[in-house]
């Protein structure tokens, strides 16, 4: 793949990860028809994995990046329809400064380095989240990662930034009220499609499958509207040492558990 004439991003529109066959998803006792269509995963515990090492916080968000990497690849390997992570959320801001600072430079750093392979895996990135407070050069990176893989036709990688999903509620339901002062609504139009159509994650796909890792039993304000009907999977492991086997282990328990959706079984 060459560089676009002033494109800051490489083309790839087509992947070139290849999916794993059904062979090999057997081999790793998995099938296509009981892979999720979503997982969100809500990545904990960078700063406890680095106190236990007696290591510096810092050192504990670098290597969740690398965990990123790692798991991004294999749900694309996986052919994973869309993977959202949970990276900062409206509550982080109350974090010092300093730490603050540390995140939104690894943000702008990793968007910027893995420009090339989003674009090398096909990848469509888009991010959920209020914008207020990321900084201008976060948002510019972004944003060029957004154009540059918009044409891409493989996995969706959405990343929660600043996101609280009571915030993004609210934000449904002012854009609702204000059409309705309008107008353009009636009080009687609004249902559950509508909600959602406001939503960030409009034209998304709700998630199948939530996992958390370090063990905490709660989804902190995390796609409450949209996980009304997602399977839990909750590990002890801290993020930065979640790996391939782990998220195998959530899809298989994914795969087995029967899904009724509030109706009986068949």
């Amino acid at each position: 793949m060459r560089p676009l004439p002033n494109s800051p991003c490489l083309r790839a529109v087509v992947s070139i990860v290849e999916e794993y066959s059904e062979t090999e998803l057997a081999s790793r006792g998995l099938g296509r028809e009981g892979l999720p269509r979503h997982i969100a995963i809500i990545m904990d515990g960078n700063g406890r994995w680095a106190r236990a090492r007696d290591l510096p916080r810092v050192e504990g968000h670098r290597r969740g990046v690398n965990t990123v990497r790692i798991i991004v690849e294999e749900c694309s390997r996986l052919g994973i329809e869309q993977l959202t992570l949970y990276c900062l959320s409206s509550e982080n801001w109350k974090r010092p400064q300093q730490e603050i600072d540390l995140l939104m430079h690894l943000l702008e750093q990793f968007v910027i380095e893995e420009r090339a392979e989003i674009m090398r895996q096909g990848l469509q990135f888009s991010t959920i989240g209020r914008r207020e407070g990321l900084g201008d050069g976060v948002l510019e990176e972004i944003q060029k990662t957004i154009d540059c893989s918009r044409d891409n036709t493989g996995m969706r990688l959405c990343l929660a930034l600043n996101y609280g999903s009571r915030d993004e509620i609210v934000d449904a339901v002012r854009s609702i009220a204000g059409k309705v002062a309008a107008g353009e609504l009636l009080a009687s139009d609004i249902d559950e499609e509508l909600v959602s159509s406001h939503l960030y994650t409009a034209g998304m796909p709700d998630p199948d499958l939530i996992i958390r890792t370090a063990g905490e039993m709660r989804v902190s304000n995390f796609l409450l509207w949209q996980i009304s009907y997602a399977e839990l999977w909750v590990t002890p492991k801290y993020w930065p040492e979640f790996r391939e086997p782990d998220l195998l282990d959530a899809m298989k328990d994914f795969a087995s558990r029967d899904r009724r959706f509030g109706g009986l079984s068949e």
